[in-house]
């Protein structure tokens, strides 16, 4: 049986270790908004839930799904109402797809030698995204909080995995951007855990994780 990794999306699969509020902020940004990342984080975490309480959002794909959040941020953030914030979408978009494809051809290089799987606090159409963005084949389970009930940091997600996709004879492995929801619970249930973030980040707890890297061919050298 082969091992298994696990990935979180939102930061990690589609980005180098950047949340989706730094990436939409620096957007937002680009098309003229003036509010601090202080200011703009609240207003953007309202958004998430406000994105996941739309009742059709488990058949939103990931373009449509990005509208409808700088959408919402748009009556959130009082500069925001007069900036043309579909385009901060389509920014955000093509950087997200432009990372996307570069770890698309790593991922098929994992998928031959183990078993993948996603772990994401997300709003229920991971799947539907995922389609989108060409990565749906290389995962043999995804666990997205939004359909199934469960968010990180809760370990019950992880066991929810592995209860699908039972380990193989080593550790499994857990690699995400979140130090507070892919760390330090993959952890406490024993899994390998690489925290990919940049440089820049100081570490909360050393030593805890078991490796660190800057972006997902920096994993390679892991498994090599």
């Amino acid at each position: 049986m082969r091992d298994l990794i696990l990935f979180d999306f939102g930061g990690t699969l589609d980005a180098d270790g950047e949340r989706w509020s730094i990436r939409f902020h620096r957007a937002y940004r680009q098309v003229g908004g003036r509010a601090s990342f202080a200011e703009f984080e609240p207003a953007f975490r309202r958004s998430d839930k406000m994105l996941g309480a739309i009742p059709q959002i488990f058949g939103v794909g990931f373009d449509v799904m990005v509208e409808a959040q700088a959408e919402i941020l748009a009556g959130l953030i009082p500069d925001a109402r007069t900036l043309p914030m579909q385009r901060a979408a389509r920014l955000f978009a093509a950087e997200t797809k432009e990372t996307v494809a570069r770890n698309r051809g790593i991922l098929v290089g994992f998928k031959e030698r183990y078993r993948l799987g996603i772990v994401a606090n997300f709003t229920g159409n991971l799947s539907v995204c995922l389609d989108e963005l060409e990565l749906s084949a290389l995962f043999d389970v995804v666990a997205d909080s939004g359909a199934i009930g469960i968010e990180k940091p809760d370990p019950a997600i992880f066991r929810w995995v592995t209860a699908r996709v039972p380990p193989g004879s080593a550790p499994v492995w857990m690699i995400g951007d979140n130090f507070d929801a892919d760390i330090r619970p993959a952890a406490s249930l024993g899994f390998n855990t690489c925290w990919l973030a940049p440089a820049r980040r100081v570490e909360p707890s050393p030593g805890l994780a078991t490796k660190r890297a800057a972006s997902l061919p920096d994993v390679l050298a892991f498994f090599a």
